[in-house]
This record gives structure tokens, sequence and C-alpha cells, in this order.
């Protein structure tokens, strides 16, 4: 179903746990991550990523087979439906200059680098019924799930919470010191209209997007190309995520992640560039087994994280739009996610409110369990893009819980989803990452 970016990674580190426990995450300083772009700011690739270029791209071809064809344009096409052969690559993109889009703003309401990718980690946990670990962001979390557990960094195994030390009462009891403020989602562009519930669950329906979701562009060769990617929160507030078959390969530059992205409005919060190590190699990572066994046989794996710069204004791109939180360890099964992505032809992406269910493959060349949602227009371009439990619509944020991708690179075809099941080498991934985003 999806097929997407890429972009150079480089090899080799060991990780560190810096996932933290709770509150206001560290803001990495501007000045570090501009000198880490190796020329690539912000400002240079805002003036390569003209309205025009972004507008012609293509999704980037995706290894074996991907999505269907259908270009998911628009609201309610098609059925739920198994998965089939896929017929073809998916189709292209608009080519040309932007165009406006009709369609009135909307929201959801129910969504390697220097020091190189993680080591192996041990398989993913089983199915569980409760999360074992979730990166702090602004989503706040259903009534009826228990409170975010301080994360794991050993194990794939929940942490019990560490009672907190009763204050002392009386006149003369000294003030707790003020808790510092976690940034919030800057102000959409325009004032967004809430968009209604799906009537139908696993009915797609074209929307004006949301800050933490957005485009990620590509060069590859002489082409201009995408995927969809979403800002997953971390301590350098720097980080983003996408699908590994998006991101994988050597013939990549001038990556770049746009959040928000719509024909109509192509950067209505900036451009971030996806950082450069050294050796000018684009800052991503990618389980190791994902590289040498290949996408099908390493479909579990199928996810990646980029470090991005600061904007042009010089903040982080978490302070600018906001994060997900990345939960890992939970259930397959979720009664109610939301999920988002680009379209191939599309000037605007795409939500569904649908329930997730798992998907065992009884494909030996492709073995594994994974996530599975049945959401109606969701062809090439939209790999990548996040399955969000617990979306909280004032926050426009929610817990990251899978991107599109996975088996068959995301599924065959346009209505049906999958994603790899985030567990423990997940979670080491991310690890991996938020270690080396501070290596310059």
């Amino acid at each position: 179903m999806r097929r997407l970016l890429t972009v150079a990674t480089a090899a080799a580190a060991a990780a560190a746990a810096l996932m933290l426990p709770g509150g206001a995450l560290p803001v990495a300083p501007a000045e570090r991550a501009e000198a880490a772009s190796e020329h690539w700011s912000a400002r240079e690739a805002t003036a390569f990523w003209t309205e025009d270029r972004m507008a012609s791209a293509l999704p980037v071809p995706e290894p074996g087979r991907g999505k269907g064809t259908g270009t998911g344009t628009g609201e309610g096409t098609g059925t739920a439906a198994d998965p089939v052969p896929a017929s073809g690559p998916a189709a292209p993109a608009a080519a040309g200059p932007a165009t406006p889009d009709p369609s009135p703003a909307a929201a959801p309401s129910p969504a390697a680098d220097a020091a190189g990718p993680a080591d192996q980690a041990e398989p993913a946990a089983p199915d569980a019924g409760v999360p074992d670990a979730i990166v702090p962001g602004p989503a706040v979390p259903d009534a009826a799930v228990p409170d975010a557990a301080v994360p794991d960094t050993a194990a794939d195994a929940p942490v019990p919470p560490v009672p907190a030390p009763v204050p002392p009462t009386g006149p003369d009891a000294p003030r707790p010191p003020a808790e510092p403020a976690v940034p919030a989602p800057a102000p959409a562009p325009s004032s967004p209209v809430k968009a209604a519930v799906p009537a139908v669950n696993g009915v797609g329906q074209d929307f004006n997007g949301i800050p933490v979701v957005g485009r990620m562009f590509v060069m590859q060769g002489s082409g201009a190309y995408f995927c969809t990617a979403s800002v997953v929160s971390s301590p350098g507030r720097d980080m983003v995520l996408s699908a590994a078959h998006c991101l994988l390969g050597t013939d990549t530059r001038q990556v770049a992640f746009v959040p928000q992205y719509t024909r109509a409005k192509p950067r209505p919060y900036g451009l971030f560039p996806v950082l450069r190590n050294a050796a000018g190699r684009s800052k991503v990572w990618i389980a190791p087994r994902y590289r040498t066994d290949g996408p099908d046989r390493a479909a579990t794996l199928d996810v990646a994280f980029a470090q991005v710069g600061p904007g042009a204004d010089g903040l982080p791109v978490e302070d600018v739009v906001g994060g997900n939180r990345l939960v890992t360890g939970a259930a397959f099964n979720q009664s109610k996610v939301t999920l988002i992505g680009h379209p191939a032809a599309a000037a605007r992406p795409r939500t569904c409110v649908n329930k997730t269910t798992k998907f065992t493959s009884t494909d030996a060349k492709s073995p594994g369990s994974f996530l599975r949602i049945d959401c109606t227009g969701y062809p090439g371009g939209t790999s990548g893009g996040p399955f969000l439990a617990r979306y909280n619509a004032q926050t426009m944020t929610g817990d990251v819980i899978g991107v599109i991708g996975g088996w068959k690179t995301g599924g065959p075809t346009a209505d049906t989803s999958y994603s790899s099941y985030f567990g423990a080498e997940i979670r080491k991934l991310y690890q991996t990452a938020v270690a080396g985003a501070l290596v310059q």
C-alpha cells in the first residue's frame, strides 16, 4: 500500500538509552543542529524545494510490489477488501505548478547518522494488552488507558511506576517549583475547521492535515520524490518517523520534511532539512537487518527515524508543530486508530478512523505479524503515514503505534494498510537514533 522515500544512511553506532521519564524535554541548540547540516540548511532546502518541484514529486518507487494503483483523491471511494496482487506502480503525482485547493480547511477530530543504525535487537514482544513504553509528548492518553509508563531501556516489559514522595505540610512547607511548560503546537496558519468524525469506520476522507504529519521530499537520481512522515517526540525535539523502505538507499540527497503540506499551502510551517553527517550522508536510522535481509524477509522492521535541522527561524521542528508519542508493546487489536497519509496524486492528505487487527503472514518469503487496518484510498505516497491511537483533537497529536509499511511495504491494495509491529527492536532503534542525534 505504500512505498516511498529513500535517504542515504551511514552505518555503525552503539545505542544509548536516552528516553526520559516525563516532563519538558531539553531543546537541542539550533547552532549545533545547523552546523551538523553540512551546508544543507533550511534556507538552502527551501530554495531547492520550490512549490513547483514539490507539486511534481512522485512517490519513491517501492521495492517489490506496493500499494494499489488508486489515487485516493476522492472522499469515501472504494471498499475495504482482502489483499490482492498489485496491479502495477502507483499513479504518478500531478506534475506542474501548484494549484489552489478548493476544499475548505479541515483537521481530523477522532493521528544512519554519523554513528549509524541500531545493532540487531531481540525479536518483537508478543501481543500485549497494555503499552510498555511511551515517549513523553503532548498527546493526552485515554481515560481508559493507564498513564504512560516510564520507558524501559533494558527489556520489553512494563515498568511499575515509582511512588511519589509525600510532600511536607504546614505553613513552613516549601512551595514546589513551577513545572517548565511543554511547548504547545504552533497555531495553524489559518483557523482550522474541525472535520466531522467519519460516518463509516474505514472510509477515508481528504482533509487539510495536521501539523505533526507531512511529506518527506527527496532527490533520487534526477527525479523528485516524496513519502509521508510525522514528528515523534525526542529529547532533541528534532526527530521524524517514516517507513524504512522510504528512506533506504544511497542515491538520495536534498532530503527535507514539510509539515502539513498541501498543494494550496505548500509550506505552512516552513521546511526542515534532514541533517547530514561529516561524510555528507543523511542522518537516518534503519535496523541493520532491514538493509541486509531486504523489505520482504525483514518486513517486521520497516521503520526509520531521521534527524531534521531547525527551520528558517532557528527552532526545532517539535517546538514549531508538536510531536506524537512513540508507543511500543501495544496490543495489535485497537478499537480506534487514526490513519493519515499523502496519496500520490492528491492535493491534500487523507484521514481515516477504524479498528486495527493482527495479521500474521503465511508467506514464507515475508514472515511475521503486523498491524492491519481497513481504510479506503491509501495508495502510493502514503507509505510512512502514522497509525495514531488516542488521537487528541485539541493538541492534534496522539500515540504513534505504527507507520504504513511492513508486509508488502504497506500492502498490495489501496484499501488495506499494514504496519510493522512496534516492539523491542523498534524501541531500541529509537534509542539509538536519539543517541546518534547528539553526535556531531
